[in-house]
Formats: C-alpha cells, sequence, structure tokens
C-alpha cells in the first residue's frame, strides 16, 4: 500500500473521493478495490492496476491459537515480522517492526544478527496493522492496540514512527486511542526528549533488563553510551512534562539479571517514579537460558516489597518462533 501515491492519485477527483477511499481502506479494511462500489467502475480498475491491495506473507499460528506471526515480504523483497496477540479479555494487540533488521546488537534478540538492512517507511508500518485488521474483520473483531515492539528500534526510524502512529491514531484512518499505542526504545535518549515534545500521549516503554550498567551492557551495546544515570534522569524530565507512566521491561534470562540483588538495584532505581516493571519471560533464541517461572514470581515479589508495581508478561508464541526477529533470520539464512 503506498497511500501517498494514492492521494496524489486522487488529488484531481472530487474531495469526496478521498473520504470515500480512506473510509474503504482503513474502516472497511479492503482487500481489493472492487469491493469500494461507490466509486466509478474506470477508477476502480486504475486503483487495481496502479495500487494492489495484496499483501505477500506467511503466517504461523500458535497451538493455543492466541498468537499469529507474520512474515511479510515487501515490494523490495525485504522481509519484516509482525505479531497478533490475542488477550483473553478480547483485546486484540498487533506489535510492528519499525526497521529491517537492528543495527543495535543486544545479545539476546534474534533480529540483531541481521544487523541493520533499512528503514520501514510509515507506510510500511501501517500495512502490518492492516494485515492483521483485515484478518480480525473476518472473525468480526477489532486491533484495539499496537506496540512497537518488533524488528529494529523505532527512535532510529523517529519520523516514519511518528507519522505511522498519527495515521493509526486518526479517527478517520483506525482510530486507535493514543493510550493504546506504545513505542519501546532500547533507551536513545535522543528519541525520548523528542517524544517529550510531541502532542500525541502515547505510552513510552524502556527496554531496561539490566539492575546495573555492568549488567545492561552484557544484554545491550546501547548501555555504553546511554547509561542508566543518563536514562533515569531523561525519563524523569520526560514524566514531569508528560506526567505520563513509563513502562520499563525487564527480561529475565537465567545467572545474568534474575538475582535476587538485581530485584533489590532495580527496585531502587524505580521506586517513587511513576513507572511500573513489566517482567518478560525470556524467548530462547540459543545463547541464554529462560529464567524458571518460581524465579520470575520471586523476583517480582521482591519487586512488591519494594514498593514497586510489577508485573508479568506472559509469552505469547513460544511454539511458532514468538521471539523478535526468528521468522525473518530463518527465512533469509
Amino acid at each position: 500500500m503506498d497511500w501517498i501515491s494514492i492521494q496524489k492519485e486522487l488529488a484531481h477527483e472530487p474531495a469526496y473521493r478521498m473520504r470515500q477511499v480512506k473510509k474503504a481502506l482503513f474502516v472497511d479494511f479492503i482487500e481489493t478495490w472492487d469491493e469500494v462500489t461507490v466509486l466509478p467502475k474506470a477508477l476502480r480498475e486504475k486503483l487495481s492496476v496502479e495500487f494492489p491491495l495484496g499483501v505477500t506473507a506467511k503466517t504461523l499460528v500458535s497451538k493455543d491459537d492466541a498468537t499469529v506471526k507474520a512474515l511479510i515480504t515487501l515490494k523490495d523483497s525485504k522481509q519484516i515480522e509482525s505479531v497478533l496477540m490475542r488477550h483473553e479479555s478480547g483485546r486484540n494487540t498487533v506489535c510492528v517492526s519499525s526497521l529491517v533488521g537492528c543495527p543495535m546488537g543486544c545479545t539476546f534478540c534474534a533480529t540483531a544478527t541481521m544487523g541493520m538492512v533499512r528503514k520501514l517507511t510509515a507506510d510500511e508500518i501501517v500495512l502490518q496493522v492492516l494485515f492483521f485488521a483485515r484478518l480480525l474483520k473476518r472473525e468480526k473483531a477489532r486491533v484495539g492496540s499496537v506496540v512497537f515492539m518488533g524488528m529494529g528500534e523505532p527512535f532510529l526510524n523517529y519520523e516514519a514512527v511518528i507519522e505511522a502512529v498519527r495515521m493509526l491514531h486518526d479517527p478517520e484512518m483506525f482510530g486507535i486511542g493514543a493510550r493504546h499505542i506504545s513505542i519501546s526504545t532500547c533507551g536513545i535518549l535522543e528519541g525520548i526528549q523528542r517524544l517529550t515534545k510531541e502532542d500525541i500521549p502515547v505510552n513510552l516503554a524502556i527496554s531496561l533488563h539490566g539492575s546495573n550498567d555492568e549488567v545492561r551492557e552484557k544484554l545491550m551495546p546501547v548501555a555504553r553510551t546511554y547509561t542508566i544515570e543518563k536514562l533515569m534522569e531523561t525519563i524523569d524530565e520526560y514524566i514531569q512534562v508528560t506526567n505520563r507512566k513509563v513502562m520499563f521491561e525487564y527480561l529475565l534470562v537465567e545467572g545474568v539479571n534474575d538475582a535476587d540483588e538485581h530485584a533489590r538495584e532495580l527496585g531502587k532505581i524505580i521506586k517513587g517514579k511513576l513507572c511500573m516493571v513489566n517482567l518478560i519471560s525470556y524467548n530462547p533464541t540459543g545463547k541464554y537460558t529462560a529464567t524458571s517461572e518460581k524465579q520470575i514470581n520471586h523476583f517480582k515479589s521482591l519487586l512488591e516489597k519494594a514498593k514497586v508495581e510489577v508485573s508479568i508478561r506472559y509469552r505469547f508464541g513460544r511454539d511458532i518462533e514468538g521471539a523478535c526477529g526468528q521468522l525473518a533470520t530463518k527465512s533469509s539464512s
């Protein structure tokens, strides 16, 4: 889908044509232009030739049907991953990628093995949500929330990510509430500072994964550039300006960052701030071992004793290579 080019094509049509097409694409989630019967047949045929709506994708569905993972092939044959997560509450969340590959080098991440390939356009980001919106339409369901937690560091593609956010939030398009859109960063301070000034109140998530700089550097090379102290100073400024709660993601890896001392250190960092911690069970990618469920619950209890708001994110799609980048890296190898 090339929304910019579609808009240019419709520039010479009556203004109501644009509204009709926008509704057809982003509210009705059409899959072919023939479905838009309010458009003249000649225009439908032209749009069908110049702007085909099909998406080339391979999907994997988890055994419990809670997770659908899509490997989407773009026009230049590059591939990205996107995931649909069906929650027991009935809410549907789409996890989108913002880059093809990623240069950040996090040692627990499958995408890191790809390195940086290229940035996605806003249309390519939105396409991932559109793909699952069409799928859910067949089930008479809708996408309720979007998280930028897929392949790539979103703040390395800031402009396209924010443009995509505005498209997803637009009431004439997907109409997803800003509070149901989350952007996750490994801690690019400049990106957090830019987001602080935006007029759209999306959620901010920080991939922390370490309670001190030494531990964090083992998992995330970015920690050599941005220390936890600098990161927390920037977060404090963000909270002061926006008054929005920040979520810290903490991936538990056995023998690396899951000891009692790490929980106590993490509690001291977070305590008293408008923040919460989301403990994540590791989806093994070969290098590390996942922390046991018993230790995860114990780690959680130590944070609770430190008066830190904390929850556990349960695994989605482990049986379909649910860790970010696994499907794409296998496909390209």
